[in-house]
């Protein structure tokens, strides 16, 4: 199993996806297609943290006035099903490992996994 999870909106998202040849990856666009709760809790397997998976850049943070510090595990969890803008991307799956967002530790791991320099 390979999958993608990203926003076609965000530049960031495409900059980094179109580094790497992504044939035999599934492909899915999270505002078209949200997270499913089941392919949320494979996310968890592999991050054992609802936290992880959290982008605590959304918009929706200030539009809902969430105060993230005073948030538990479970309103991580039904926030991500809640809102696609709330999960942090792009993710990578694999059968056995997870790629989560864009910072550049994560993008460096991604270069290596995907043999690109």
């Amino acid at each position: 199993m390979k999958k993608v999870f990203y926003l076609k909106t965000c530049d960031t998202c495409r900059k980094i996806l179109a580094q790497f040849d992504l044939t035999g990856w599934e492909v899915r666009e999270i505002k078209k297609e949200p997270v499913t709760e089941d392919e949320l809790a494979e996310m968890y397997e592999k991050t054992d943290s609802y936290e992880a998976l959290f982008s605590k850049k959304s918009t929706q943070i200030k539009q809902r006035g969430l105060d993230v510090k005073s948030l538990t595990e479970n309103d991580f969890r039904d926030l991500l099903l809640d809102h696609y803008s709330f999960l942090k991307r792009p993710v990578f799956i694999t059968d056995d490992q997870i790629f989560v967002g864009n910072d550049k530790k994560n993008v460096e791991e991604l270069k290596a996994f995907f043999g690109v320099e």
